[in-house]
């Protein structure tokens, strides 16, 4: 399967991987759900590197994003996207427990398409992962993928 078939959630909560699986897992969208624990995994999946570095070519159709991780956080995640020519208009969608406004402020001042905070009730969290899979998924049309990408 291509990466462009994939959506690449990054979560350091390992229930609420759990819990976003069985969600997406719900609905058949006919992608790949590729989780990482951090930051800095993330940012080895997007650019073909460490473990990833065989993965098919391509950028996933969304980034689901969390934004208090260790070794490397969500805003710093986004800030890579951003500046890197191939990777600028991926869709990030942060799903974050944060609801400080200077976070919020923050992740759309970087170029975040969406801030959904987490809600505690697990229901929730799993109807509102459902939608954002459907939605950027199904409903939006991706910017062009590009064939290739410059590594750092």
């Amino acid at each position: 399967m291509s990466a462009s078939k994939t959506v690449l959630f990054v979560e350091d909560d390992p229930r609420d991987q759990e819990l976003a699986l069985n969600a997406l897992s719900h609905h058949d969208l006919s992608v790949t759900v590729v989780f990482v624990d951090n930051g800095e995994e993330a940012l080895d999946y997007l650019y073909c590197r460490g473990k990833f570095e065989g993965r098919p070519e391509g950028l996933p159709l969304v980034v689901i994003l969390d934004m208090k991780m260790p070794k490397v956080d969500g805003l710093e995640v986004l800030r890579h996207i951003r500046s890197e020519p191939m990777m600028h208009l991926l869709p990030v969608v942060f799903l974050t427990s944060s609801r400080e406004e200077g976070d919020l402020r923050q992740g759309y001042e970087l170029g975040a398409n969406a801030y959904v905070v987490k809600p505690v009730d697990f229901r929730e969290f799993s109807r509102k992962v459902r939608h954002i899979g459907l939605f950027w998924t199904g409903d939006n049309e991706p910017p062009p993928n590009p064939l290739k990408r410059t590594h750092p």
